[in-house]
């Protein structure tokens, strides 16, 4: 530090879906005050330059059970950090507070009086879907939309994906592809085998992979799509309005009046 004490303090930069175009302004801004930067998996590392190229880069992502560093030791890099370096910027994907347990470290920052900001971040639960041209709410179609962690703590399947396919909401599974197979199965099991449902991997990206049927038959088309993670599954009639939908409701019509 050259001698010079820094004031210590942590920003939450949510840097988007994938694409490091979709960061905001604000966040870009924040990165170039940022003495250290904690980076996630699902960031594009081309964000990287835009912090200072003095500053601290330390990778801290964690993917389908392959951790660099657990909760709690990213928690006390945050303190170490701030205090030996100043600015401690903690870019995560997607918003930092929507299933990114950005809570849990701006309440330990705080709980060492470390000052603390967020930058919200574009979450992939809406991006994605709006990418592919996918509403999540349309007039006369869906008026809400529920947004679910495919996993709860335990690693079981979520309760509220039961008590969402109760609804006419669009719903957006994030971290469920690994739970598919149970959760068509809360579907059917909702009488909502026809409903029509999205698989998308990447969607931000240029190697974006998508999958688009219904309820009864997405299993086979996200294996002959060769979907797989980490993707966001989108459920209810707006998932209609995809171009290739149009396709199958024309097939089952078809089929129907034979």
């Amino acid at each position: 530090m050259n001698g010079t004490i820094k004031h210590p303090k942590l920003t939450l930069v949510g840097a988007g879906p994938g694409d490091p175009e979709l960061i905001t302004l604000k966040g870009i801004r924040t990165l170039a005050t940022a003495d250290v930067v904690l980076y996630d998996a699902l960031i594009s590392e081309e964000l990287l330059r835009f912090a200072p190229a003095g500053a601290k880069k330390v990778f801290v992502g964690k993917r389908a059970g392959n951790h660099a560093y657990s909760q709690r030791q990213i928690n006390d890099l945050i303190v170490d950090f701030a205090f030996h370096y100043g600015h401690v910027v903690r870019l995560k994907g997607g918003d930092p507070f929507v299933f990114g347990r950005g809570y849990e470290e701006i309440y330990h920052a705080e709980s060492y009086n470390i000052e603390t900001a967020v930058i919200p971040g574009i979450s992939s639960s809406i991006a994605v879907p709006e990418l592919e041209k996918i509403p999540l709410t349309s007039r006369g179609v869906s008026e809400s939309f529920w947004v679910i962690t495919g996993t709860n703590t335990k690693g079981e399947l979520s309760a509220d994906i039961a008590r969402a396919a109760r609804s006419d909401a669009t719903v957006i599974i994030l971290m469920g592809t690994k739970k598919l197979d149970e959760i068509i199965e809360v579907y059917k099991n909702a009488g909502k085998k026809d409903w029509p449902v999205a698989v998308i991997q990447n969607g931000s990206l240029p190697d974006r992979k998508t999958a688009i049927g219904i309820i009864e038959t997405i299993r086979e088309v996200v294996a002959e799509k060769q979907v797989g993670n980490p993707a966001v599954i989108v459920i209810g009639e707006v998932v209609a309005e995809h171009p290739e939908f149009h396709k199958i409701r024309e097939f089952y019509d078809y089929i129907n009046n034979l």
